[in-house]
């Protein structure tokens, strides 16, 4: 009896050994995140402590230093537009920092303390993220991680858009809107580098002349003038070859005059609304015109894997060239407790390249 006795009172103690043990694990694993309880405006964007994610087989858990804004950002936040299944409910596409923890099953060689870079489903906007290891990119040594979290999801995206989407050919004629958005300034340096010519639209003669000193062949205020006419000027009327489009709706009649025959339309957002009314398709028919779309979030592992192999190798080493031939474009940063006016300053169009959020100080 006294055995036993004495037996149970191991047990319970290890019971309560674990349930402490479990505590303190469970208290250490807690992290900073931004949440949204209730869709809606950017008030609602909440800073809570929540469980930090634990890397499961072939991820790597990054310690966040910086994220950034994107179009996604908002209508999620808006709840119109929900992660894929699976994926973490916090909003953010794209982090730069530093290797925390390894998980099981890796193939790459990362070390913990490793300065990286990673293209996100959602997670973004907290203090840690596991990320499949494919899609971590090596920060250019001479960027720092604020500079290196605007460049995954905006330079990823153009270069889809242009090199796999449009498969845009040297010398051509590209027309890149809203030249001075985040994915805009990635574009125009992406198509100089392709040997092509960039011409834009923008909203301001600021934006403008910044897309202008990134390489853009020609500029058009699309407030103040006809940026059909200004293109068809421009190309001798021929058209440009590859549209890269965000605005959608309110932009289609003037997007298919100023294509050229045989020309790519690549839509891969609606900001000017998703309703098209008059002849569209017959006069892109008329023009033999492609109308392709895209989005990247909601690709396999897989694609991203591969477009981010394919980035890293064609792209990523003009950021360390000195001078860099390539850069990422920051408009302004903004702590991780002021993510509702980050918020604010995207959604009255004011940033010129990307808003960064400086998750450690």
């Amino acid at each position: 009896m006294h055995h036993i006795l004495h037996t149970g009172k191991v047990l319970l103690g290890n019971i309560h050994q674990s349930v402490q043990n479990q505590c303190c694990s469970s208290f250490v694993k807690m992290m900073r995140a931004v949440c949204v309880d209730v869709p809606g405006g950017p008030e609602n964007l909440l800073l809570k402590t929540v469980p930090r994610p634990q890397p499961k087989d072939g991820e790597v858990l990054i310690k966040v230093h910086a994220t950034a804004l994107n179009r996604a950002d908002l209508l999620q936040r808006q709840g119109l537009y929900p992660p894929p299944p699976g994926e973490s409910d916090i909003i953010g596409l794209e982090v730069a920092g530093t290797v925390d923890t390894l998980g099981p099953g890796l193939k790459r060689g990362w070390k913990p303390n490793d300065r990286v870079m990673a293209l996100l489903s959602g997670g973004g906007y907290a203090e840690y993220v596991s990320v499949a290891e494919e899609l971590l990119m090596p920060v250019p040594s001479h960027l720092t991680l604020c500079q290196a979290a605007a460049i995954p999801e905006a330079w990823l995206t153009a270069f889809q858009l242009l090199v796999l989407v449009a498969q845009v050919k040297e010398g051509e004629v590209v027309l890149v809107h809203a030249g001075a958005s985040g994915v805009g300034t990635a574009a125009v340096q992406l198509v100089r580098l392709f040997g092509s010519v960039p011409i834009v639209t923008a909203g301001s003669p600021e934006k403008l002349k910044m897309a202008e000193k990134l390489g853009a062949a020609a500029g058009y205020n699309y407030k103040e003038e006809n940026f059909v006419q200004g293109v068809h000027d421009f190309t001798g009327g021929k058209g440009a070859n590859v549209i890269l489009d965000c605005i959608g709706g309110c932009n289609w009649d003037q997007n298919v005059n100023c294509l050229a025959t045989d020309g790519r339309w690549v839509l891969y957002g609606t900001m000017g609304g998703r309703r098209v009314e008059g002849d569209l398709l017959g006069k892109l028919l008329s023009k033999r015109g492609h109308l392709l779309t895209s989005l990247l979030r909601s690709r396999s592992l897989q694609y991203k894997t591969d477009l981010v192999k394919a980035f890293s190798h064609r792209v990523l080493p003009y950021f360390s060239d000195q001078p860099a031939s390539v850069r990422p474009v920051i408009d302004s940063t903004f702590n991780l407790e002021d993510i509702a006016e980050a918020h604010r300053h995207m959604e009255a169009n004011r940033n010129i390249g990307k808003i960064v959020v400086n998750v450690i100080p």
